[in-house]
């Protein structure tokens, strides 16, 4: 695979290099992401919102948010992982982006001290490959996600990665994949 030939050194830095953390990693970053460094578009419908955010919409106010991100994500991200209140804008400033979607002003304020680059106030830097690489080697490594790895604990991965367990079912073809591809 020629992404984990490119970030070998770097993977290896940060103890992803044993078959089973490879498959995990390469697994979950490529349902989040496709393995192309992304932000998250939160373009909902009024029936995605009311399923995936019904905690943050009335039924009239999904109608009325559908397909608005920039307004979804203010909303649903709002007074949390250290971002201010809707009106703050912060919610869309810092909705997940990179290859493991790093969300939250919290993230990307911990993610620029750690890195010393600052992706508060440039948070598209994460749309580049290398930065959205470092992102997401700094999640799994900040996380101690290879614990979940070691365990081939692909659930509990994927909630400490996603909150939830939201695409799990691909999640685990993915890993099945991987692990074929790392276990030759």
């Amino acid at each position: 695979m020629k992404l984990a030939e490119k970030y070998k050194t770097i993977l290896d830095k940060n103890k992803i290099n044993t078959p089973l953390r490879l498959a995990h990693f390469w697994a979950q970053i490529e349902h989040e992401s496709a393995l192309m460094p992304r932000s998250e578009n939160l373009k909902y419908s009024e029936v995605g919102l009311l399923k995936v955010f019904s905690k943050y919409f009335t039924p009239a106010e999904a109608k009325e948010f559908q397909r608005d991100s920039k307004r979804i994500a203010n909303r649903v991200y709002a007074n949390r992982m250290g971002n201010g209140d809707e009106a703050s804008g912060e919610g869309f400033k810092f909705r997940g982006r990179g290859f493991i979607q790093i969300t939250g002003k919290f993230n990307y304020t911990e993610l620029s001290k750690d890195t010393k680059t600052d992706y508060v106030n440039n948070p598209d830097l994460l749309l580049n490959e290398a930065d959205s690489m470092i992102s997401a080697l700094w999640f799994w490594t900040k996380n101690d996600l290879n614990k979940y790895a070691d365990k081939d604990d692909v659930k509990g991965l994927t909630k400490r990665i996603n909150g939830g367990y939201n695409g799990l079912d691909h999640r685990t073809e993915l890993l099945k994949k991987y692990k074929k591809i790392f276990y030759v």
